[in-house]
C-alpha cells in the first residue's frame, strides 16, 4: 500500500471462477473468527470450509485469514475484504429478492394450490370437505425417484418409512402439518421423500391420530411412542425429530416431554414454518385466514385444555436443557413470529438455535419443493442438519 493510493490496498482484478459460496465462506469465518461456529452457521463441513476459503485466497492472489492452533485472524487483505464482500452478498441478495417479487409466478402457484383447503377449512367450516382438499393437495406431488415407501408398526402407531437409494446413518421422525386436524403419513410422502432423498436419511412418517376425534394429548403420546420405537433401533443422537406447521409445535411438545421424563433427546429438531402459539395471543396480522383457521384448529386440538400450557405450548416453557433447532420459515408467512419468538426464547434458554428465512409469503413452503426454488433451497439446509450427529461421528 502506497500515499499515492489513497490508503486503499488494491486487489488485483477477481477472476472468473469466484463463487458467492466462496465470499460467503469467507464472510462467515471472518465474522467469527471460528472455523467450526462459521461450518455450524452454513452446514457445511470444516474441511469444505477451509476448501473453500483456500479457493478463494488462491483466485485473490493474497492470504485472507492467518490461521493458528488456537486463534483465526484477518489478514490486512482480509479486512479490506470483509466489508467488500458483505455489501456484495448483501446486494445480490436484494436483487435475488426483487426479481422474485416482480416475477412471482411460482409463488402465486403455490397460493393456487392452498386456496381450496382455504374455502372450506376453518372453524366454521367443513372439516370433512378440508381433509378431503388438503389430503388432494398433498398427493398431488410424489416423492423423488429412488426412493421407497413401505409401511410400518411403530410401536403400535401406524407410520410409512421412506427410504432413499443412499442412506448415511441418520434417521428422521416426520411429524406432519395439518393443524392437527388434517393430514396424514401417506399424504406427507412426497415432502418427507424428498427430506429422505436430499439428506439420504432414512424418514418415519407418523400417523398420529387426528383432533377433534382424539384430542390433546393424543398427538404427543403417538409421537412419543413412534420415538421410543424408532430409538430401540439406532441411537437416539442420530435421530432428527422434524416437523412442519402444528408438526413444529408437536415436535417441541416432544422433546419437552422427553427432557422432562429423563428419556433420550435426539440429535435435534428441524422446525419448517412451526405453528407454536396456540393461543394465538402473539403479535401479527390477525386479519390473516390462517389466523383464524388456527385459533379453530387449536380449538379442537385442546378442547378445555390451557392453550398456554407449557407441556404443549413451547413458548410457555423452559426450553433449558434442548438439542439444537433449526427453524425455517417464510418472512411473509402470517405466522412467521412464532419461529422468531421461539428463536429467540431457544437461544435465551442456552439452546443451539439457527433461523432461516426465506424470501415468500406462503405457509409451509417446502410442500411446493419440486417447483419452488426457495422450498430447495430450505430442504437442503435441513438436510445438512440431519446428517450433521452422523457427519460428527464420523469425524470425532
Amino acid at each position: 500500500m502506497s500515499e499515492d493510493d489513497g490508503g486503499q490496498l488494491l486487489f488485483p482484478k477477481a477472476a472468473d471462477a469466484i463463487e458467492l459460496r466462496h465470499l460467503r465462506a469467507f464472510v462467515a469465518v471472518a465474522e467469527e473468527l471460528n472455523f467450526g461456529r462459521a461450518a455450524a452457521a452454513l452446514y457445511v463441513s470444516q474441511p469444505a470450509l477451509s476448501r473453500q476459503i483456500r479457493s478463494l485466497e488462491q483466485l485473490v492472489g493474497c492470504e485472507l485469514l492467518r490461521r493458528s492452533t488456537h486463534r483465526v485472524e484477518l489478514t490486512l487483505a482480509g479486512e479490506a475484504l470483509l466489508d467488500r464482500a458483505r455489501r456484495l452478498l448483501r446486494d445480490v441478495d436484494e436483487a435475488v429478492t426483487s426479481v422474485q417479487a416482480v416475477g412471482g409466478e411460482l409463488a402465486e402457484r403455490a397460493a393456487r394450490l392452498w386456496a381450496p383447503i382455504e374455502e372450506v377449512w376453518g372453524p366454521q367450516g367443513d372439516l370433512e370437505r378440508a381433509r378431503a382438499a388438503y389430503e388432494e393437495l398433498l398427493t398431488s406431488f410424489s416423492p423423488p425417484e429412488g426412493v421407497t415407501v413401505r409401511s410400518a408398526n411403530a410401536g403400535g402407531v401406524p407410520a410409512l418409512v421412506l427410504t432413499p437409494r443412499e442412506v448415511s446413518g441418520a434417521s428422521i421422525l416426520y411429524l406432519h402439518g395439518g393443524g392437527y386436524v388434517m393430514g396424514s403419513a401417506f399424504g406427507y410422502k412426497a415432502l418427507a421423500g424428498a427430506v429422505a432423498s436430499y439428506s439420504r436419511s432414512e424418514a418415519v412418517v407418523v400417523e398420529y391420530r387426528l383432533a377433534p376425534e382424539h384430542p390433546y394429548p393424543a398427538a404427543v403420546d403417538d409421537a412419543l411412542t413412534a420415538y421410543n420405537w424408532l430409538i430401540s433401533r439406532m441411537p437416539a443422537e442420530q435421530v432428527t425429530v422434524m416437523g412442519d406447521s402444528c408438526g413444529g409445535g408437536l415436535a417441541m411438545a416432544l422433546l419437552l416431554r422427553l427432557r422432562d421424563e429423563g428419556l433420550p433427546l435426539p440429535g435435534g429438531a428441524a422446525l419448517l414454518s412451526p405453528w407454536i402459539e396456540l393461543a394465538m395471543e402473539a403479535p401479527g396480522p390477525d386479519t390473516s385466514p390462517i389466523v383464524e383457521h388456527a385459533r379453530g384448529c387449536a380449538s379442537a386440538y385442546l378442547g378445555a385444555h390451557p392453550p398456554d400450557d407449557p407441556s404443549h405450548n413451547a413458548m410457555y416453557a423452559d426450553l433449558s436443557g434442548l438439542p439444537p433447532l433449526l427453524i425455517q420459515a417464510g418472512t411473509a408467512d402470517p405466522i412467521v413470529q412464532d419461529a422468531n419468538r421461539l428463536h429467540d426464547r431457544a437461544q435465551a434458554a442456552g439452546v443451539e438455535s439457527s433461523l432461516e428465512l426465506f424470501p415468500v409469503e406462503t405457509h409451509v413452503f417446502h410442500l411446493f419443493w419440486d417447483f419452488l426454488p426457495e422450498a430447495v433451497d430450505g430442504l437442503r439446509q435441513a438436510a445438512e442438519f440431519v446428517r450433521r450427529p452422523v457427519a460428527m461421528e464420523t469425524s470425532s
